[in-house]
C-alpha cells in the first residue's frame, strides 16, 4: 500500500513538472499522474537500455519520472501536430 501512494505521489510531482516544462501549466491532477507514472516506465526503462541511474530514493525517482513524462509530452505533441 505505502509503493502505491509513493507511486501516485511521484507521478503527480512528475507529471505536473513536465507539465510546467513543455506547456507552462499543468494538466491537471489525475492527468499529472497518469503522465508521471507513465514517464517513470519510459524514464526508467531509457535510463536502463544506457545503463545509468539518477539514484535512488525519492528524489531520483522525480527526476527519472519527469524526464520520461517529458519525453511522453513530447511525442504526443509531435503525433498530435502530423
Amino acid at each position: 500500500m505505502e509503493g502505491l501512494l509513493v507511486s501516485l505521489i511521484v507521478g503527480g510531482i512528475a507529471g505536473w513538472l513536465a507539465g510546467m516544462i513543455m506547456k507552462g501549466k499543468g494538466l491537471g491532477i489525475l492527468m499529472n499522474i497518469v503522465v508521471g507514472i507513465i514517464g517513470g516506465v519510459i524514464g526508467g526503462w531509457l535510463f536502463g537500455l544506457f545503463g545509468t541511474n539518477l539514484g535512488a530514493g525519492l528524489v531520483g525517482s522525480v527526476i527519472t519520472a519527469t524526464i520520461g513524462a517529458v519525453i511522453l509530452l513530447w511525442l504526443v505533441g509531435k503525433l498530435k501536430s502530423n
